[in-house]
């Protein structure tokens, strides 16, 4: 897939954080099928990749994404449902492909996250924004609904907040966003401030087992909106067991009694390595 390849930029630092930069920054990040291809292949790619162990995903330009392209939705109401099926498709499966992304992700914000990109803050582990940043579901004001990434904004801020800000398409700023739950910090709006942030995260989760990180992420996953059932119950202890006899457990449980580092922490890294 050759066409428009400079829309999403992919870099893999030797620490394994992959840093996903949405690039179209002349139509302010906004996607549409060619975008979302890219993504798509990136993501699945990033997945499999064993040396990957965090994904970082920021934008280039004044604002994080402007949601889906209104000239891409145009051309889109003039095809059949089929080809609307198809094209729904292919968006539902990013969201899908980004919330189960097997190692932690990080969204960084600025400026405006309007439309289809909430669902991308939404599916990441970790969402930061700066606190001029700006969010708005506002697919309503077209005739529209935010549907393939409604499952995920209502998971994020609840059935109650979301029936509020999909229905009035209100603007929400950084410290609503935060309030609601869609974001988990707030920084300055200093060019250096979310990379600090980011500096700090990286330090914690580098310093953390990948495999418990993944297990972690995937029984957060699994329990979300589930009672504590027998078999929930019997899954959580084969799951501790299992971990407690691996690999990574013995090294991490070894290393800590060993007053040393595990073997999966990097020598020597900055997130000011990453682009």
């Amino acid at each position: 897939m050759n066409e428009r390849q400079n829309d999403v930029l992919c870099n893999v630092s030797v620490q394994g954080v992959a840093t996903l930069t949405l690039n179209r920054v002349e139509k302010h990040n906004a996607f549409d099928g060619v975008m979302i291809a890219h993504l798509l292949v990136e993501l699945e790619r990033l997945s499999a990749d064993p040396s990957v162990r965090v994904l970082v995903l920021q934008a280039n330009g004044q604002h994080f994404s402007a949601g889906a392209d209104l000239l891409w939705m145009r051309s889109m109401a003039g095809q059949s449902k089929e080809h609307n099926y198809q094209d729904a498709s292919e968006l539902a499966r990013l969201m899908q492909t980004l919330d189960s992304f097997p190692h932690p992700t990080i969204a960084l914000v600025h400026g405006s996250a309007f439309g289809g990109a909430l669902g991308l803050i939404c599916c990441c582990d970790i969402a930061i924004a700066t606190q001029d940043a700006r969010f708005c579901l506002s697919e309503v004001k077209l005739g529209l609904i935010p549907a393939t990434i409604g499952p995920y904004v209502c998971r994020a801020i609840g059935q109650r907040q979301a029936r509020r800000y999909m229905l009035s398409a209100e603007t929400l700023d950084a410290a609503n966003a935060l309030r609601l739950g869609l974001l988990h910090q707030v920084v300055g709006s200093q060019p250096y401030a979310l990379r600090e942030v980011l500096d700090e995260l990286l330090h914690r989760l580098l310093h953390n087992g990948p495999n418990a990180l993944t297990q972690a992420k995937r029984l957060c996953q699994q329990c979300d909106n589930q009672p504590i059932t027998p078999e929930l119950i019997e899954h959580t202890i084969a799951l501790i067991a299992q971990i407690r006899v691996s690999p990574e457990g013995q090294e991490g449980l070894n290393a800590f009694f060993s007053k040393r580092a595990p073997a999966w922490v990097p020598k020597d890294w900055s997130a000011k390595d990453t682009p």
